[in-house]
């Protein structure tokens, strides 16, 4: 009996499973070809996807990548999606919101109880063939206590990165990943795979006991929850991603014209891809099922709870009505029934005599105040952009101070012709001409704080703040106008790098040298720039330095000689010690300073995923070129030539000195100017490098050549008798 009972247990069960999977069948056969195979293990496969096994009909035959490879030799089957650097497993496809859910690796970075490296992984790729990464539904996120990571876009379009550290695991808090124990960031969009890096400080010495690995890994949002349990963990296992899908590369308008290719089947829609590239088909209002196979129409009269009528439900194609029957008062799509057609009139005509009085009321007083209203938009703008905080910053300062002019919006609108596209010649951070983006109110003081700073500078190799606007949305900033682009565009350009010769680098590094030894040494309050880098010096027509970019500077208090902020600069060109102890000092200046310095002799960026990692951080491999008597080998081919082997040499110490790890063994900015300077002379400069030096002294003598455009938008040059009186065009300040 009791055998009985438990062979009668199985059978019932077996027979509840094997309903549950031809539900499961039936569910997922709707949504695919007839004859084709619907499931692969746990996954349905909606048309236009299909496996390698169906046939060509079963799938977009002339996409590859709706290709999905069933590998039935596990149980259950697992379906993976083929890609050019492996096989990744497909957990989900979904029709509706065109979104594809796989399994990644995440990159590690473990070590044992000797401090040693035990994993492999400390790098990852992942490279897709036609499907971006969803920049709304995914993370880049990286745990542990000595972390630093990196993503590398794919086609090495742009790379970020963040960095957590922490000493203690009562530091780090649960369920958060607020950069303690665990850091985030956002994924752009068009990226279509990825290299990430990890590495430790520390080879994780300082937290062994409770964190052994750090991790690293692009991650669907909400799919990992943070816990300090975890730190002590040598495993982390596979993540969730999200990847958009949509069909070729073609929009909606360029692939109607083409009707033998056009995917959408009847009753869809179709509307192009917001990451990427190609067009997505979806079902009209009131029909159900695949696109690409055809919709049908929804029964809404099946289906009471979802779908409510009063009346008699009558069903059409696209939607339903219900009749209410004695009445004559159908209403489509919705299940209410009015049972009184002279109330309802009477209603009608209520609201609509309401409607007519209050626009009528509303019309009069947008007439009546329009005029205040522009004006009070004006105020609100001032403000929002900082107004009252640059007014209160510039009342305390010095009154030897220069001024800086605060120009309305009808002058700026007046010079640039209404701020036509023609007289664009640059964007920035803080900068925008004509179309105006969202502006991140929360950088509102980074802006006031470039305005102050530049205005109480006075150094021929500092570009110009002429004056800012406040009155417009979108706050700007107008500088004098430098024409010749970035020192890193003339560093790392083959095509512009050979016309820097030994003597013009020299030149400019002693430039900006003095500069920063101004801004320390020389400026009525000390100030420290914050983030040195090639990218933010601009050179003009003459080869000469103009430093820019004061967003990040900070004034240094003449009773102090550090600041506590939160760390701010530029990979590569970081402080380590301020990286580590969030002390911002002049001698984080000095290091930023000596990794130009090298990109000077090397012609190398400050930090490339392209070359080894031995050779990733260029501070680094230079400081153990040097070491190993190996400076020649990386030194630019244009300096090499050029034989003044001693010279390099010279400058070359002097660099490695900048980029001590301890700041206290570098030397002052003011003790680099002066070094350099004598390096410089002793380069004896002649023919066209003296003559451009030679014109810069005479245009600082006879005041600043350039061109300018009044107020009238009239185009000059020459040399203004004072700079009030014109108005220069609006560029960006570097970034």
């Amino acid at each position: 009996m009791v055998i009985y009972k438990l062979l009668l247990k199985v059978v019932v069960l077996g027979a509840l499973l094997g309903s549950y999977q031809s539900r499961i069948t039936e569910a997922a056969d709707s949504m695919t070809k007839r004859g084709c195979q619907s499931v692969c293990g746990n996954l349905s496969i909606p048309y236009p996807f299909g496996t390698r096994d169906s046939g060509s009909d079963c799938r977009i035959n002339h996409f590859d990548t709706f290709t999905i490879d069933c590998d039935n030799s596990t149980g259950p089957p697992i379906p993976n999606m083929e890609t050019k650097s492996s096989n990744i497993e497909i957990l989900n496809i979904s029709i509706t919101d065109h979104e594809m859910r796989v399994k990644v690796f995440p990159a590690q970075d473990c070590y044992n109880t000797a401090g040693r490296k035990c994993s492999s992984s400390k790098s990852l790729s992942l490279t897709l063939a036609d499907f971006p990464i969803s920049s709304t539904k995914n993370k880049f996120i990286a745990t542990g206590c000595d972390t630093s990571a990196f993503f590398l876009d794919r086609n090495e379009k742009y790379a970020f990165g963040c960095m957590s550290l922490c000493s203690n695991k009562l530091d780090v808090s649960n369920g958060s990943c607020s950069g303690i124990g665990c850091c985030e960031t956002s994924i752009p969009r068009g990226s279509f795979g990825y290299n990430i890096s990890i590495n430790g400080f520390y080879n994780h010495t300082k937290v062994l006991t409770f964190n052994p690995c750090s991790f690293a890994s692009v991650t669907e949002n909400g799919s990992y929850n943070f816990s300090f349990s975890g730190l002590d963990k040598h495993e982390f296992t596979k993540s969730t991603l999200v990847l958009d899908w949509a069909i070729g590369n073609q929009t909606c308008v360029e692939v109607k014209k083409n009707t033998t290719s056009y995917m959408c089947a009847n009753n869809t829609m179709c509307t192009n891809a917001e990451n990427g590239s190609g067009y997505k088909c979806s079902c009209k209002v009131g029909y159900q099922g695949n696109p690409y196979l055809g919709c049908q129409d929804i029964d809404e009269c099946a289906d009471q709870k979802k779908y409510p009528c009063e009346g008699k439900c009558l069903n059409f194609n696209g939607g339903y009505e219900c009749s209410c029957s004695n009445h004559g008062d159908d209403k489509k799509g919705s299940g209410k029934c009015i049972h009184n057609s002279l109330h309802l009139m009477k209603i009608l005509v209520g609201v609509a005599g309401a409607i007519l009085a209050l626009l009528l009321s509303i019309g009069f007083l947008y007439l009546g105040h329009k005029k205040m209203k522009l004006i009070k938009l004006k105020e609100q703008y001032f403000k929002q952009n900082g107004g009252l905080l640059l007014q209160q910053q510039l009342d305390g300062l010095d009154r030897t101070t220069k001024a800086v002019k605060i120009f309305s919006a009808e002058e700026l609108k007046k010079a640039t012709n209404n701020y036509s596209e023609s007289n664009i010649v640059g964007r920035g951070g803080y900068v925008a001409i004509k179309k105006s983006k969202l502006v991140d109110r929360n950088q509102i003081e980074q802006f006031i704080n470039e305005v102050i700073i530049l205005s109480q500078i006075n150094h021929r190799n500092v570009v110009k703040l002429l004056g800012c606007c406040l009155e417009t949305y979108v706050p700007l900033l107008v500088y004098e106008f430098i024409n010749n682009g970035t020192l890193f565009d003339h560093i790392h350009n083959p095509n512009k790098s050979s016309k820097l010769s030994w003597k013009i680098r020299l030149r400019i590094a002693s430039e900006i040298a003095g500069v920063l030894s101004y801004l320390h040494s020389a400026a009525s309050i000390p100030i420290i720039h914050r983030d040195v880098k090639s990218a933010n010096i601009l050179l003009d027509a003459n080869y000469i330095a103009k430093v820019s970019d004061f967003g990040a500077s900070r004034l240094v208090p003449l009773d102090q000689t550090q600041l506590f902020t939160l760390v701010q600069g530029t990979w590569g060109y970081l402080d380590p010690e301020y990286l580590q102890t969030s002390q911002l000092t002049e001698k984080s200046d000095v290091y930023s300073f000596g990794v130009m310095l090298v990109e000077l002799l090397t012609g190398k960026k400050a930090l490339s995923f392209d070359r080894s990692e031995e050779e990733r951080n260029l501070a680094m491999y230079f400081l153990s070129s040097l070491e190993n008597n190996k400076l020649l080998r990386i030194v630019e081919d244009v300096i090499a030539d050029e034989g003044i082997i001693e010279q390099v040499r010279e400058v070359s110490n002097l660099a490695k000195r900048c980029l001590a790890i301890k700041g206290e063994e570098r030397p002052t900015m003011k003790e680099v100017a002066i070094e350099l300077e004598g390096l410089k002379a002793m380069a004896n400069l002649t023919g066209d490098d003296n003559m451009d030096v030679n014109q810069e002294e005479m245009a600082h003598l006879l005041g600043e050549k350039t061109v300018y455009m009044d107020i009238s938008g009239t185009m000059n040059s020459g040399y203004p008798d004072t700079m009030e009186e014109h108005l220069m065009p609006i560029v960006s300040s570097g970034r």
